[in-house]
């Protein structure tokens, strides 16, 4: 037909010249999206602790506030059991920036949920009751949280890395365990980690030890740095180990 763009693809102008679609702003608008997107959590009781973390670090992301309304609720706001606003034409400015607010934190939280999770929690009115039903449920109430909490400073005390261990596998159950501790409100400072993992290590490790401990200032050398050293004297040790081995053999 006369005027129709024969190519089939772009766009055209009235004088009949095709403009390129630009496809590149859709890959963008994806990046957009999946940036916005709230990490869902799949109703795994062992997950819970690591999808709480990335919750906060996203709502924290967007702005501070969403997460004071998720742990302190809405004040003297009357909602009903949807969270709907009873009053909301009465509201004054703050009462507004607030209500709006706490149907963000409420809409995030949501779209993070499986339809089955939020069923367990859907008659709670606000945002704070539906997260703290949802912590309640999988974290236990205040006594159990303490237990938990109790039990993970005495493992983080006990921690040693076992002889067949590398580097990697003892920082990766160190990071478990301060994670926990975190989420629990039990946390240390990066000073005690890094003196908690010096004391860790097997009896093969101590002139290294040592060594940090002379020439490193403990209070202020970061836990990266003391593993990232740790790796580096470690590719050491294995590359004697294998001579060592068959010295003895001989």
């Amino acid at each position: 037909m006369l005027g129709e763009d024969a190519s089939g693809s772009g766009s055209s102008s009235g004088s009949g010249v095709a403009i390129p679609y630009d496809y590149s702003n859709n890959n963008k608008n994806d990046r957009s999206a999946n940036h916005n997107k709230p990490p869902m959590f799949n109703g795994d009781p062992k997950l819970f602790s690591c999808w709480k973390t990335k919750m906060y670090s996203h709502i924290m992301g967007m702005d501070d506030e969403l997460w004071d309304i998720l742990e302190e609720g809405v004040g003297d706001l009357k909602l009903d059991e949807e969270g709907a606003a009873l009053d909301r034409k009465a509201h004054i400015a703050e009462q507004k920036k607030l209500y709006k607010k706490h149907h963000t934190i409420r809409g995030i939280l949501v779209a993070a949920l499986p339809h089955k999770e939020y069923l367990k929690m859907s008659e709670k009115s606000t945002t704070k009751a539906m997260f703290a039903s949802l912590c309640s449920l999988y974290e236990g109430n205040k006594k159990v949280r303490e237990a938990k909490a109790t039990m993970l400073v005495h493992q983080y005390e006990l921690l040693r890395m076992k002889e067949d261990e590398n580097i990697e596998t003892m920082y990766s159950r160190f990071q478990t365990l301060v994670s926990g501790l975190q989420i629990l409100k039990k946390s240390y400072v990066a000073s005690d980690h890094v003196n908690k993992i010096l004391r860790s290590l097997p009896a093969k490790w101590r002139p290294k030890v040592t060594t940090i401990k002379e020439a490193k200032n403990l209070n202020t050398l970061s836990v990266e740095d003391l593993i990232s050293s740790l790796k580096c004297h470690e590719i050491g040790l294995n590359e004697h180990e294998p001579a060592r081995s068959l010295s003895l053999l001989l």
